[in-house]
């Protein structure tokens, strides 16, 4: 076990306890909230973190498997990155003019992504879709979105759920409330399922001559495209008109350097990209054909930070690492690794959990469990990994940092774990054994 097994971060939850207070929910994003996790167990902040480990502000190491929700593909602290943007940051980072490494960028993302002939920067993946349906809408003339996946905080996504509380209930989560969305975009988000074409032709038949664009995760969390589904997606928005715009803020650089519509040899209209696109530093960018990203130079889409020279350098110093490093083969490798041991050894304990999905973004199932035992054996399995010092939960974001060293601490982790969990399915002890609960909250679906 490492050193943080058995011991809380006290001075982590003191500080929590007052920004519960100052800042609302606690947190910016909400899959970083503790609560999520193991409440007590989990670290709610970080001191400094260097390839797959970070540290709390008790001094305990941890060896993550979230990495930054998938932003940290190269590890933190990347020392190419960093020296990249060390480097720009001595040169100035943000001007009245705009900086070359805007093009230099360009390029290389029209280098690596099949649909990117021209790109805008933002900040983050919300962003960059809502900038992306923004310029759908404005060169189709069209209002309606139909979209299917997880897209962000932004009035058009959160709109769905002005109709019906329940329309994003297997996209984002249950229970949204669309609070302080405008009551006059109601009808204009409406969702279709993945993997079912007939539910996409149903809403365009349904609307026929007011779809925008079709929005989707090209891969979902664990479950990937049935065969000629994401073909049929691009045959059916060519058809009525609509422009395909593929969500590759989890997926980009993940699946491939093309991301997945490399992958799964698909081409969309307009691409979205985030997280792992510049390793941690704020970034974000929409990539698209020509025809249709060039009705942007005449829309108000401006923003004084979104060329700032940070963010473009660890962009392209990003995806040079990622090339020359093979990245996305070298997590794929170690996420095959993970996805083997923790099935054998799951089937080995008789213990219904299992690792699916695409090796470089691992997705954590179970398997022919009552679903009033799920929430108790997943905070089990989240509570044991803590006390042993790795931070995860029922996902896995593979990094350039994970390697045999780290799999072999995962191994032995599961190896003292997995008879754990079996003897709590056995006796329901669930009390008696767990420090604390997790409480609802996001949470993407898998699978």
């Amino acid at each position: 076990m490492s050193k943080a097994a058995g011991r809380r971060p006290d001075r982590g939850y003191a500080l929590y306890q007052e920004a519960l207070e100052r800042i609302p929910g606690g947190t910016q994003l909400i899959s970083r909230r503790p609560q999520l996790y193991s409440p007590g167990l989990t670290p709610p902040y970080v001191s400094r973190g260097k390839g797959a480990r970070f540290w709390d502000l008790d001094g305990n190491v941890y060896l993550d498997l979230m990495m930054c929700v998938g932003a940290s593909i190269l590890g933190y602290a990347d020392d190419a990155v960093d020296a990249a943007v060390v480097a720009q940051i001595r040169n100035g980072t943000a001007f009245s003019v705009s900086s070359p490494l805007e093009v230099e960028l360009a390029r290389e993302l029209a280098a690596v992504i099949p649909c990117a002939e021209m790109v805008r920067y933002c900040k983050g993946g919300g962003e960059a879709n809502a900038i992306a349906v923004r310029i759908a809408r404005g060169v189709t003339g069209r209002d309606k979105v139909l979209f299917c996946g997880y897209h962000g905080w932004h009035d058009w996504y959160l709109a769905a759920n002005l109709e019906s509380d329940e329309a994003l209930d297997s996209h984002l989560l249950p229970g949204i409330r669309p609070q302080g969305v405008p009551q006059g975009l109601a009808g204009t988000a409406l969702p279709f399922r993945y993997n079912d074409l007939s539910s996409l032709e149903a809403q365009l038949e349904r609307h026929r001559g007011q779809i925008a664009c079709i929005i989707m995760e090209p891969a979902r969390g664990a479950s990937l495209p049935a065969p000629g589904f994401l073909e049929g997606v691009r045959r059916l928005a060519t058809a009525h008109g609509a422009v395909l715009i593929f969500d590759e803020v989890v997926t980009g650089f993940r699946l491939a350097l093309g991301g997945a519509q490399e992958r799964f040899g698909v081409v969309p209209d307009m691409a979205t990209y985030a997280k792992a696109i510049s390793n941690g530093y704020a970034m974000g960018a929409v990539a698209g054909r020509r025809e249709v990203m060039q009705a942007a130079s005449e829309m108000f889409i401006s923003s004084t930070y979104w060329s700032d020279a940070v963010g473009l350098a660890a962009s392209l110093a990003t995806i040079r690492e990622l090339r020359r490093r093979d990245v996305p083969a070298r997590i794929g490798a170690f996420g095959q690794a993970f996805q083997d041991l923790f099935n054998g050894l799951a089937q080995d304990h008789g213990v219904p959990l299992y690792a699916t999905g695409l090796p470089q973004l691992i997705g954590i199932g179970y398997r022919d469990l009552a679903p009033e035992l799920r929430r108790p054996l997943k905070d089990y399995y989240v509570q044991e990994l803590t006390r042993r010092g790795i931070f995860g939960s029922l996902s896995v974001n593979p990094c350039a940092a994970h390697g045999d060293d780290e799999l072999a601490e995962i191994e032995q982790a599961l190896r003292e774990i997995f008879p754990l969990l079996r003897a709590a399915l056995r006796e329901g002890d669930w009390e008696s054994r767990l420090v604390a609960r997790s409480v609802d909250a996001f949470r993407r679906q898998v699978g």
